[in-house]
């Protein structure tokens, strides 16, 4: 198990080094490429379980230490271990002994006895450090100040419960391919393979616990699609019908493109600016046995692809900080900076006047953000309608049972990600 401690302690200081966790892991597997998948997978659970209750961990070792460890390696190792002693499963003489083997790999003669010492003392005084903690905000929530001091603001009915949903563990949903199998089949086939598993409504269905995506019966001959539920409302707002032409901006990974082709028979260009995310659209549109054109492309310059045919729907997923998807990536809450909003607001204020000379008259566009960041959602859509009087905001419908639009914002809850829309029209 020390193995996979030292990988998350790795890990995890990458991510306060600004890196990705998802890119990190796996340049880390690759150098630790004798490790079992067992402790792959225990290396991943423990680097997103400490980064998702990083606020309350660091605020117990800091009071477990006299003074800040100079040793960024040896903090993030005791980061990993505190969190498997006081959220996971594992025994704690095994954690402990495990994390001592792996501050043997210090040059520091002295990292062993600190790691044994402050992890004894951590199981010796653990219901008073916890108890120390009720009322530190950050140890309760785990977010930055920051983030939690906007969602005050801009939710006072609703942060708490939507920093809470952030912390919890996703669940793996699913978006049956109407036009291989119906819903009813397909959960009659997780039935057989001994997969627990509920409709949600429309062509969505929800597993009881996560499993791999080569384990989903007719998943690799596109039956099936892993797709937030909440991310399932894009196809069904867009209107679509056969025989339209179809933009989906900001394509990659495919996910929403798979789904606007399964519901419609659409003329379909997809655009990403990415060369080797728009790949992973075409493996999944193939994989669904579908067709689309694919460009590698910027959405804020239609000038430089636009062939001039006008399209009658845009789904235009802009980039956005994520804000609404951090239980899925957990590392978001500690990459973003309170500046990044002003960065991405601009981004989708040039995004959205380029793809706006490319619908035609009556088309509509559908604006989507993962974020609940109100700059990214509807102060974006307003500023945007300010400046073009041909645009008209219209009401969107009740889309997929269960699901509560407040003026375009599903909040994050338990059953999904907290997603923004707004469905504008062109006069």
């Amino acid at each position: 198990m020390h193995i996979s401690q030292q990988i998350a302690a790795e890990a995890i200081g990458q991510v306060f080094a600004g890196r990705n966790l998802g890119v990190v892991l796996e340049s880390l597997f690759a150098r630790y490429s004798n490790i079992t998948p067992q402790q792959r997978a225990v290396a991943q659970d423990l680097s997103y379980g400490t980064l998702r209750f990083y606020g309350a961990i660091e605020a117990l070792l800091d009071q477990l230490l006299q003074k800040p460890l100079e040793d960024a390696k040896l903090q993030c190792l005791l980061l990993v271990a505190i969190y498997q002693l006081q959220y996971d499963k594992a025994a704690s003489h095994t954690v402990v002994d495990q994390a001592v083997k792996a501050a043997s790999q210090s040059k520091k003669t002295w990292a062993k006895g600190l790691v044994n010492g402050v992890l004894r003392n951590f199981l010796r005084q653990q219901p008073e450090l916890v108890a120390n903690l009720k009322d530190n905000e950050f140890a309760t929530y785990s977010y930055p100040a920051w983030w939690v001091t906007k969602l005050k603001y801009q939710y006072p009915d609703n942060w708490q419960s939507m920093l809470e949903a952030g912390n919890q563990h996703p669940l793996m949903t699913l978006r049956v391919n109407q036009r291989q199998i119906s819903v009813a089949d397909f959960v009659s086939k997780l039935e057989a393979e001994g997969i627990v598993s509920q409709a949600l409504g429309a062509n969505a269905v929800s597993l009881d616990k996560p499993i791999p995506v080569d384990r989903i019966p007719g998943f690799s001959a596109g039956e099936a699609s892993v797709q937030d539920y909440a991310a399932q409302v894009a196809g069904y707002a867009l209107d679509l019908k056969d025989g339209q032409r179809v933009l989906d901006a900001c394509c990659a990974p495919g996910g929403k493109t798979g789904q606007i082709l399964e519901l419609a028979d659409v003329d379909l260009v997809a655009v990403d600016n990415d060369v080797t995310r728009i790949a992973l659209t075409q493996n999944n549109i193939e994989r669904l046995k579908l067709k689309a054109t694919l460009l590698v492309a910027d959405a804020a310059n239609s000038v430089d692809w636009w062939d001039g045919k006008p399209f009658d729907r845009i789904l235009a997923d802009v980039p956005c900080t994520a804000a609404g998807i951090v239980r899925r990536h957990v590392d978001i809450k500690w990459l973003r900076r309170e500046a990044d909003i002003a960065s991405f607001t601009k981004q989708q204020a040039q995004i959205l006047p380029s793809l706006w000379q490319v619908l035609a008259k009556g088309g509509k566009l559908l604006y989507v953000t993962c974020s609940v960041f109100q700059e990214e959602n509807q102060r974006q859509i307003d500023s945007f309608l300010k400046l073009h009087a041909d645009a008209e905001q219209l009401p969107l419908d009740q889309p997929l049972a269960g699901l509560i639009l407040n003026n375009g914002q599903l909040l994050p809850s338990a059953q999904h990600d907290g997603l923004f829309y707004a469905l504008l029209q062109k006069r």
